[in-house]
C-alpha cells in the first residue's frame, strides 16, 4: 500500500520532479545532495543581528554593523584573553572594524624593519579568529562567502591543521609569500572582511532608517551590499517611499522633517535633489515674514551663519504651509482615513489671529500666510503648485533614491515572521479593551494580521501601480496615511501634532496619545494572542518591536510581557538620547539563545580608529536554550526538510524508472 501511495505521489509531482532532475541528473547526485543537506541541518543556527530606529546615524550604525554588537570583540577575547593585553586586543578588534584606516595608522607608527614580523603575527591571529567564526558553517558556505581573488588561499589556511608537521612549513610559506610579494595589506583586508561577513548570518532592520540624522543614504548603500538583510518598514521609511512614488504630500513632509533639523545634506548631497525652486519661492514670498516659529533646530556645538538660518527658516515656512494644504487635500480626498480633526486652515480667523480646535479658539504664534486663499484654504497657489511640480520631478528622477526605495520594497515589508520571532516596527492597532481594531476596507472588515497584510498591499500599490491611475493615487495617499494616520500600524499615535507644535505651542495640544497597543503590550496574554494571530506558538516565540524609545534612564525595561516582547529602540538618534539615557539597543540571536545589548553614545569614527575606542556596550543574556539551536530548528531547516523530501521522491522516481538518469559522458 505504501509503495502505491509513493508511486501516486511521484506521478502527481512528475512535472516538477523532471525539472528537479535537470539539477540532479542521477541517483548519485540526488543521494549526495540529500546527505549534504541532512548533515547541514545538524549545524548550529546562524547568528541573527537585530537593529532598529537608525534615523540616519550612519557612523554609529556602521560601527555596530562592523563590531556585530560586540560579537567580534567577544571572539577576540575568547582566543587571546590570556595571551594579549586589553590594549592589544582592542587594536586587533579595531583593525577588523576599520581595516584600511587602521592599517594606515599602524604602518605610520611601526618602523619598516619591523613590519614583516607584525604582518606574520597579525595574519596568524586574524586567521585564528576567522577559523573560529567559520567553524559553525559548512565548508562550501564559507567558500561562497570568501572574497574574490583570495578564496583559495583563505580556504586553505582556514582548514590548517598545525599539528600536522608535514604541513606546518607549507602554511608558514603561504604567509611568508603573501608578505614577500607585497600583498599583505590586501590579504588582511580580505580576511577582516571575511570575519565581518561570517560573524552574522542574517541582519534584521526593524524600521526607521530615515530622518533626523545626517545621512540615511549611506546606511542604505551599506545595506544594499549586505549578504542577507531584511527590513521591516518604519513610518519614516514609508514617508520616503511615498516621496519616491511621487506623492506631493509625502515630499512636503520629507522636506519639512529635513528642514526642521537643518539637515538638507541628505536631500542635496545624498540624493542630488535641487531645492533651488523652493529657496527662490521662499525668498520672494516670505522675504519680510515673521520666521520665529520656523527656525531650524541646530546643535549647540555648531557654528551657523544667521543669514543662512534665516533662509532655511523661510524655506521651512514655505514648505510647512504647502504641507498643511496638501495634507488637507489628502484628508478630504479620503474620508475613510477619519482624520478630519487634522484640518486647520479652514478654521483660522485671520482677523483675530486664532484657530478653532474642537470647541476652543487658540492664539496663533504666526498667521502671516500670504498664499492661503481664505475662500479655498487648501488650494495651492500657482507658484506653490509649480514648486511642488519641480520637486516631485526631482524626487522621481533621483536615480539613487529610486534605487534605495526599490530595495526597501524588495527586501522589506510591514512585518516578518522568522524563526519563531515576529518583527514589526510600530504596533498592531488595538481598541481600549485590547481587541484588534476593526477597519472597513474595500467592503471588508479587517483586523489584526488581515489589516496589516492589506496595508502592505496598498503600500506596494502606491509605488508599483500604473502612473496616473486611481489605484496609484489611492496607494500614494495610503503611504501618507501610514506615516501619520491615527490608526496606522507604523505610527501608533492618535495624531502627528506638527501644526500645534509649530504654530500654537500649547503643550496639552502637542501631546500625541499612544495606541492602546502600548498599554497592553506589557501583558503576556496580549503578546501571546498577537503571536498566535501571525501563526507563531510555543514558549520561544517573541515580538521584536521598534519605534518607541525605551527610557532606560527612568528604569524602563526593553523586555516586557514576561519575555514575550523585546523593544529595541533605545535611541540611536542623538536627538532622543537625553530622553533615553543610552544610544540604542540591539539584539543578537545565536545558537545559544538571545542577548540584548545597550549601547553608549558613539564618539565617532576618528576616535574609534585613533584610540581603539569601541562603543561601550552592556549585554544581558535574555534567553538561553538548554541545548544548542540547530539549523533543523529554524525556518531554513523547515525549508531544507521539504527540499530533502523532494529529493527523496526524485530518488524513488529514478529507482522506479519513472524518470531516467542522465549520465553525462
Amino acid at each position: 500500500m505504501e509503495n502505491q501511495d509513493l508511486s501516486g505521489t511521484i506521478r502527481n509531482n512528475l512535472h516538477y520532479l523532471q525539472m528537479l532532475s535537470n539539477q540532479y541528473p542521477s541517483i548519485e547526485t540526488a543521494a549526495t545532495e540529500i546527505i549534504n543537506r541532512e548533515a547541514y541541518l545538524n549545524l548550529p543556527k546562524g547568528t541573527e543581528h537585530f537593529m532598529s530606529d537608525l534615523h540616519g546615524e550612519y557612523e554609529a550604525f556602521l560601527h555596530i554593523l562592523n563590531n556585530a554588537s560586540g560579537a567580534i570583540k567577544e571572539k577576540v577575547d575568547i582566543l587571546f584573553a590570556n595571551t594579549l593585553s586589553s590594549r592589544e586586543r582592542a587594536v586587533l578588534a579595531t583593525l577588523i572594524y576599520y581595516t584600511e584606516a587602521k592599517l594606515k595608522e599602524i604602518k605610520a607608527e611601526i618602523p619598516p624593519t619591523e613590519m614583516e614580523e607584525w604582518y606574520k603575527i597579525t595574519l596568524n591571529r586574524l586567521m585564528e579568529i576567522c577559523r573560529l567564526v567559520a567553524s559553525k558553517y559548512t565548508r562550501s558556505k564559507v567558500r561562497r562567502a570568501l572574497p574574490k581573488g583570495y578564496e583559495h588561499i583563505i580556504d586553505e589556511l582556514l582548514h590548517t591543521n598545525y599539528d600536522a608537521l608535514n604541513k606546518e612549513q607549507y602554511y608558514g610559506h603561504i604567509i611568508s609569500t603573501i608578505i614577500e610579494i607585497d600583498r599583505a595589506d590586501e590579504f588582511i583586508i580580505a580576511v577582516c572582511n571575511t570575519i565581518k561577513r561570517l560573524i552574522v548570518d542574517r541582519l534584521h532592520i526593524v524600521g526607521d532608517i530615515f530622518d533626523r540624522g545626517l545621512r540615511p543614504d549611506i546606511i542604505m548603500d551599506s545595506l544594499m551590499e549586505h549578504h542577507r538583510v531584511d527590513i521591516q518598514w518604519g513610518n519614516h521609511d514609508i514617508l520616503w517611499m511615498g516621496a519616491a512614488a511621487g506623492s506631493r504630500t509625502c515630499i512636503a513632509n520629507v522636506l519639512n522633517n529635513c528642514i526642521t533639523y537643518n539637515n538638507l545634506e541628505v536631500i542635496e548631497t545624498g540624493y542630488g535633489i535641487s531645492l533651488r525652486p523652493l529657496a527662490l519661492f521662499a525668498s520672494e514670498v516670505y522675504r519680510h515674514s515673521n520666521l520665529r516659529c520656523f527656525m531650524p533646530r541646530v546643535p549647540e556645538e555648531g557654528h551657523y551663519n544667521p543669514k543662512d538660518l534665516e533662509q532655511v527658516a523661510r524655506m521651512h515656512k514655505a514648505i510647512a504651509i504647502i504641507l498643511f494644504k496638501l495634507e488637507g487635500q489628502t484628508i478630504l480626498r479620503n474620508p475613510a482615513f477619519r482624520m478630519e480633526n487634522r484640518l486647520f486652515l479652514d478654521k483660522i480667523d485671520f482677523e483675530k489671529g486664532t484657530v478653532r480646535i474642537g470647541e476652543k479658539d487658540y492664539k496663533l504664534l504666526d498667521c502671516d500666510f500670504p498664499t492661503i486663499d481664505r475662500e479655498n484654504p487648501y488650494r495651492l497657489s500657482e507658484e506653490e503648485a509649480e514648486v511642488m511640480s519641480q520637486l516631485r520631478f526631482s524626487f522621481q528622477q533621483s536615480e539613487k533614491l529610486q534605487r534605495h526605495v526599490k530595495f526597501l520594497y524588495s527586501k522589506g515589508g510591514m512585518y516578518l515572521c522568522c524563526n519563531q520571532n515576529l518583527l514589526f516596527h510600530g504596533c498592531i492597532p488595538m481598541d481600549e479593551d485590547g481587541s484588534f481594531t476593526k477597519f472597513e476596507a474595500d467592503g471588508k472588515i479587517l483586523s489584526g494580521k488581515s489589516f496589516i497584510d492589506y496595508t502592505e498591499e496598498l503600500a506596494r500599490q502606491g509605488y508599483y501601480a500604473r502612473p496616473d491611475t486611481p489605484e496609484r493615487q489611492k496607494g500614494k495617499d495610503f503611504l501618507w496615511f501610514l506615516w501619520c494616520g491615527s490608526s496606522s500600524p507604523l505610527f501608533g499615535r492618535d495624531k502627528m501634532a506638527t501644526f500645534e507644535r509649530m504654530l500654537i505651542g500649547d503643550k496639552t495640544l502637542c501631546e500625541e496619545g499612544k495606541n492602546p497597543y502600548y498599554h497592553h503590550n506589557n501583558e503576556e496574554e496580549t503578546c501571546v494572542r498577537i503571536l498566535k494571530e501571525f501563526g507563531l506558538t510555543g514558549e520561544y516565540s517573541h515580538i521584536i518591536n521598534g519605534h518607541v524609545p525605551v527610557r532606560s534612564k527612568d528604569g524602563e525595561n526593553p523586555v516586557k510581557a514576561n519575555g514575550r516582547l523585546i523593544v529595541i529602540d533605545g535611541g540611536f538618534c542623538k536627538v532622543y538620547q537625553p530622553k533615553t539615557g543610552i544610544a540604542g539597543y540591539t539584539l543578537i540571536y545565536n545558537s545559544h539563545g538571545i542577548r540584548i545589548t545597550s549601547h553608549e553614545p558613539f564618539a565617532g569614527v576618528n576616535d574609534a580608529i585613533r584610540y581603539n575606542k569601541d562603543i561601550l556596550s552592556t549585554s544581558v543574556i535574555f534567553e538561553t536554550r538548554e541545548s544548542r539551536i540547530k539549523i533543523a530548528d529554524t525556518d531554513d531547516g523547515a525549508r531544507i526538510r521539504e527540499e530533502i523530501a523532494d529529493l527523496k521522491l526524485l530518488l524513488e522516481a529514478y529507482r522506479s524508472g519513472l524518470i531516467k538518469e542522465n549520465h553525462h559522458d
